[in-house]
């Protein structure tokens, strides 16, 4: 039986979660907290196996009481974030403090869609999971301070270069923000080619989430937009609702934008990146990290027929091993690591195809 606990200042939102978790055999609600003080006391006392935590509560806020829950009792936590820029900023920072994943309550009906309910209970499944994991992904997530920025010692290209005809490509999930983090941050201010990552994330927090990594970050973060030539040391993150794909050309690479249908109910989809990057061929460098599913192997192996280089991030680091998993056990990956190996292997791969 799973444990969980909910803490939510809104009584419509406590009663709508934990009438969702009435509805599974395997969940039971120990609890409900409103606010981030009552939040940590709760942790504290019923040692629930999860909870559910709003990002805006009075009192304490539902960063601030993660923390401290993060360092007191640390156990597996889903941010409940409303979709404001304030909100989406605040989940992103509290993904790199140790939620595991989030539920974004104001993009749709949570009371009728069963889309939203399913996809609810299956986050909280899989964060179950990771409870034996959080100390290590604590200690690491200290690595960079949320104080740092190096944008303004960032060396300035020009935009009017010729671009690159090598590339990066990155599709991550639940987990992915942090591991991000972990991978870009340690690029470096000269990288001979430009990467694209395609995050499983709705529309509005892909934003943020690139403007977090560029303050982080020696190389050029932003969130991607239609018609952007890819350049040397810039990261291009996929927006939210959107599919991005890539056209090579004589001068490297452009990015277009779409909203077909989403493949295997991900759009953006990893798979669609992928595969558009195929014509890179051995120019490729293509990462995998955590997420669940399998969206991006079917790619991958068309990036590995293609003569492309294949890293998956191990089952070690990763929050849930489902999509790179996928990868592995296709025989197709050069390299399987923890994730705080895998800038440097970009770096390698990148050399050994100058």
């Amino acid at each position: 039986m799973i444990r969980i606990l909910i803490a939510d200042d809104s009584i419509f939102m406590r009663k709508i979660l934990s009438d969702i978790f009435a509805t599974q055999a395997d969940f039971t609600v120990v609890g409900v907290a409103v606010n981030g003080r009552d939040a940590i006391e709760k942790v504290l006392e019923l040692k629930p196996d999860i909870m559910t935590l709003d990002v805006n509560m009075p009192i304490m806020n539902g960063l601030h009481a993660l923390k401290v829950i993060m360092r007191e009792a640390p156990l597996p936590v889903i941010m409940v974030s409303s979709l404001t820029k304030s909100g989406a900023d605040e989940t992103i920072a509290a993904l790199e403090a140790g939620a595991v994943d989030f539920i974004n309550k104001g993009n749709t009906n949570i009371i009728n869609s069963r889309d939203i309910s399913d996809s609810i209970i299956n986050k909280c499944r899989a964060a179950v999971k990771v409870k034996g994991k959080l100390s290590a992904w604590h200690i690491n997530s200290k690595r960079v301070s949320p104080f740092y920025s190096v944008t303004e010692g960032r060396p300035a290209y020009n935009s009017s270069a010729a671009g690159c005809t090598r590339l990066v490509a990155i599709g991550t999930s639940t987990g992915g923000p942090k591991a991000l983090q972990d991978v870009i941050t340690k690029l470096p201010a000269d990288l001979p080619c430009g990467v694209v990552v395609v995050q499983h994330m709705p529309p509005g927090f892909t934003k943020s989430l690139a403007d977090r990594l560029n303050q982080l970050s020696e190389v050029t973060v932003k969130e991607a937009e239609n018609g952007d030539r890819i350049e040397p040391a810039h990261v291009y993150i996929a927006p939210g609702n959107y599919h991005m794909v890539v056209h090579k050309d004589a001068a490297g690479g452009i990015i277009s934008l779409n909203q077909e249908p989403p493949i295997g109910n991900h759009r953006p989809s990893v798979n669609a990146l992928f595969n558009s990057a195929v014509p890179f061929g051995k120019s490729l460098v293509s990462v995998i990290m955590t997420g669940m599913g399998n969206d991006g192997a079917a790619g991958m192996l068309q990036i590995k027929k293609a003569g492309g280089y294949v890293i998956a991030e191990s089952e070690l680091t990763s929050v849930v091993y489902g999509m790179p998993k996928a990868v592995v056990d296709l025989g197709i990956a050069d390299e399987v690591l923890p994730v705080d190996e895998i800038a440097n292997a970009i770096v390698s791969a990148i050399k050994r195809n100058q």
